[in-house]
């Protein structure tokens, strides 16, 4: 589940992409990743259907969500760098709604950690690094809605968007 950004944060950001990892900007808008890669796994293939009855029900009392993103982070032992969000407050509660919801999730790999990846694919330069680790952007966002999507390398397909409306 990600929360797909919207924008001049967004578009500062998929200039970043663009600039540093062009086949992530390529693939999917900026976006902030909420569930499926941390703190739960992801979401063995279920039906759209199957989707709504599990998460409308969170999305209709969950309210917007403002946030900050933090500085950004280098994952360990590899080039992937990301802008971490603070895994607490709304977020969290969100999370463990989501992963409370009913639904089946493969086996989670890392903590929960909520973040919007700058580059993924490519191996680094030390200078490169630098200036992604450099990066600050300290305007708030609101995360008002959030997508589930079907990913099948190199295909994705949007199953569902939702509205935050509480």
């Amino acid at each position: 589940m990600i929360a797909e950004l919207t924008g001049p944060v967004a578009e500062r950001i998929h200039e970043l992409q663009r600039r540093y990892d062009p086949k992530l900007a390529g693939m999917s808008p900026p976006h902030v990743t909420l569930v499926g890669s941390s703190g739960v796994g992801t979401i063995p293939l279920t039906s759209g259907a199957d989707l709504r009855h599990a998460i409308e029900p969170i999305t209709r009392v969950t309210s917007p969500i403002t946030i900050h993103f933090e500085r950004p982070v280098r994952f360990m032992q590899t080039d992937i760098i990301a802008l971490p969000l603070d895994p607490h407050g709304p977020l969290r509660e969100f999370h463990e709604r989501v992963a409370k919801s009913g639904l089946r999730f493969g086996p989670a790999k890392h903590r929960y950690s909520p973040h919007c990846t700058l580059s993924y694919y490519p191996t680094l330069t030390p200078a490169n690094a630098r200036e992604l680790l450099a990066v600050r952007i300290d305007e708030p966002i609101v995360i008002d809605r959030v997508q589930l999507y079907y990913t099948m390398s190199p295909q994705s397909k949007k199953l569902l968007e939702l509205s935050l409306a509480g």
